[in-house]
């Protein structure tokens, strides 16, 4: 059984910064590339960053370019995303997605197999 738990959620001031964490167990994790994605009050759920099971291609949504970055740690079977610069309209439930497909970052969230539960970000101004 395949489980994703994330944390490092929380409010904060816009222009500040937080870091998220996904921490994987069931499975070997590089065997998976990773996604977080976000869902905002009345809007569907986006693709926010992916990167591939070895780290080595990652991919980001316009609107988090230069801002948010993501990593993962093999070793440790955690994928992160580090939020920089922080807007409110980054406000949203983020959830971090495993996909079987290791070679891929893909922008589709039903390429991805297994979800985490999902943590609270909040940027007030």
């Amino acid at each position: 059984q395949v489980q994703l738990v994330e944390s490092g959620g929380g409010l904060v001031q816009a222009g500040g910064s937080l870091r998220l964490s996904c921490a994987v167990s069931g499975r070997t994790f590089s065997s998976y590339a990773m996604g977080w994605f976000r869902q905002a009050p009345g809007k569907e759920r986006e693709f926010v960053a992916g990167i591939n099971g070895n780290g080595g291609k990652t991919r980001y949504t316009d609107s988090v370019k230069g801002r948010f970055t993501i990593s993962r740690d093999n070793a440790k079977n955690t994928v992160y995303l580090q939020m920089n610069s922080l807007k409110p309209e980054d406000t949203a439930v983020y959830y971090c997605a495993a996909d079987l497909a290791p070679w891929r970052t893909s922008v589709t969230s039903r390429d991805y197999n297994y979800w985490g539960q999902g943590t609270q970000v909040t940027v007030s101004s």
